[in-house]
């Protein structure tokens, strides 16, 4: 564990910080930042000059794996530090010396000594989680789809909690255990895990944890185990969890409008299962739950933003490669370097001074189109009117919105274009391209002015009538009128 996550473990028990400074090795200032630090969620970079880093740089992660392999060879085929040195110099054209690359390999055996990671107690104490991934169906919006559910065992009490997600990544794992954390008012002492799904991963007997992960078990102050590859057995309690629930809570499949929607069922019908009995204690779950309850720890003040920032640097027509799949930015961040939140749902995408600009619905899975907003089209079809006929936004249009563009003149193309785009900047793009439609059927000239003015009134839920104003009231005024002045008095009948 880093130094961090000692320190916030240790002052978790209750040890005073002259006493963990002690234990450590660290100083007391070093104890009271990292004990009362309440947030430690991913930010976002900050757009600032990066320092020189040393001649390993960029190499760590090659020397890890290949030194981290060593440990299934025999003891006298491993890497040594020439060994090392000579094939980064030769596969990855090295250019440092030798000294830092044997520092780092005596420092990495130095720390690696130790084999055997991971637990296994069969007997679980209160304040124990145990977390595992499986599938099921479900339908969601009338779309029949297989999801990941995300299983939270407490096999003390036996308590179980499942989420469902559409990945099994780590920004899911986090979000997932925040969202049971919440709803029980305490984090677990102790995660259990197999082999790192989501959050990392197993090279010989060396878990690599994601950063994510890290810091949200800082975050929350929670340690984590792992399992031996291939040992469901090591966590049986959340891999029968698993299949029961999944036997129980949807079978038959379960409906819902959205994802959230589903979720806010199946925590619902998990609290309802704490009103049985415990299989072998003979107590109600929801009492032996207690105890696990009261011997986790408490909440920070502030809850974790499960949120991974990644750099991208965009192509020429403003797309980014983002988990093999493209997002648009627009084209106006064509070849700019920004910054890319990735959460369990949506995939943000930050200016160089971390101010969002775009965000999309996170895709799982190869997408064969690229993945866009429609209003950040508007702008370089505004520009490029002529680039309508095959644009990715003319069949998403409305009927008598896309035949009006077809046969319009290229600069009355570009009004309407532009008057869509003005719109769509304070009523969104829906309200906008709905709002045109409505004024060519009515066979009124979609101008700026009144386009924006009707899109307003769409986002705001005001419905304008459809039918023709009777104007005939209004007659009275025009008919003539005899005015007769009296030249005595002055007075007018």
């Amino acid at each position: 564990m880093s130094v961090q996550e000692n320190i916030r473990t240790l002052d978790s028990h209750g040890i005073a910080g002259r006493e963990i400074a002690r234990r450590l090795g660290v100083s007391r200032d070093a104890v009271t930042k990292y004990a009362g630090q309440q947030d430690y969620s991913p930010k976002p970079p900050a757009p600032v000059a990066r320092p020189t880093g040393s001649a390993m740089t960029g190499f760590e992660a090659t020397v890890e794996k290949w030194l981290g392999e060593d440990q299934r060879r025999p003891r006298k085929q491993r890497h040594t530090a020439k060994r090392v040195f000579d094939r980064l110099v030769a596969e990855r054209a090295f250019t440092g010396s030798y000294s830092p690359v044997q520092r780092f390999v005596k420092k990495w055996n130095a720390l690696h000594r130790q084999a055997g990671e991971g637990f296994t107690e069969l007997v679980w104490p209160a304040g124990t989680a145990q977390v595992d991934f499986g599938q099921a169906e479900a339908i969601i919006a009338g779309i029949r789809q297989v999801l990941h559910i995300f299983v939270v065992t407490f096999p003390f009490s036996n308590m179980r909690f499942v989420q469902a997600y559409r990945g099994e990544t780590a920004e899911c794992v986090c979000h997932g255990l925040r969202t049971v954390f919440d709803l029980i008012g305490a984090a677990p002492r102790h995660l259990v895990f197999d082999n790192a799904t989501g959050i990392g991963r197993r090279v010989g007997t060396k878990v690599v944890e994601t950063k994510l992960f890290g810091a949200f078990k800082l975050h929350y102050r929670s340690e984590s185990r792992y399992c031996n590859p291939y040992s469901g057995n090591e966590k049986g309690n959340v891999e029968n969890a698993v299949g029961f629930l999944r036997r129980n809570l949807m079978v038959p499949e379960p409906e819902a409008a959205t994802l959230q929607g589903l979720n806010a069922v199946l925590m619902a019908r998990c609290m309802a299962l704490a009103e049985a009995t415990h299989y072998r204690k003979g107590l109600p779950v929801s009492e032996l739950f207690a105890q696990d309850v009261a011997a986790s720890l408490a909440l920070p003040g502030v809850g974790f933003d499960p949120v991974r920032y990644e750099s991208r640097t965009a192509d020429k027509t403003g797309n980014l490669l983002i988990d093999g799949n493209t997002y648009a930015a627009g084209s106006s961040f064509h070849s700019r370097t920004l910054t890319v939140g990735l959460r369990h749902d949506v995939v943000e995408i930050l200016d160089e001074h971390a101010t969002p600009v775009r965000s999309f619905p996170r895709a799982f899975g190869r997408q064969t189109e690229t993945i866009f907003e429609p209003a950040s089209l508007l702008p370089l079809l505004v520009t490029k009117p002529g680039a309508w006929g095959h644009s990715q936004l003319r069949p998403l249009v409305p009927e008598p919105v896309r035949d009006w563009l077809d046969k319009a003149t290229a600069t009355n193309r570009r009004r309407l274009l532009n008057a869509v785009d003005a719109a769509s900047g304070s009523a969104g793009f829906d309200a906008a391209i709905n709002a045109a439609d409505l004024l060519i059927q009515r066979g009124d000239i979609p101008e700026i002015a009144a386009l924006g003015m009707l899109a307003r009134r769409l986002a705001d839920g005001a419905t304008p009538a459809a039918e023709n104003v009777d104007l005939s009231v209004y007659d009275v005024f025009t008919t003539d009128i005899f005015i007769t002045v009296n030249t005595v008095t002055g007075e007018i009948a």
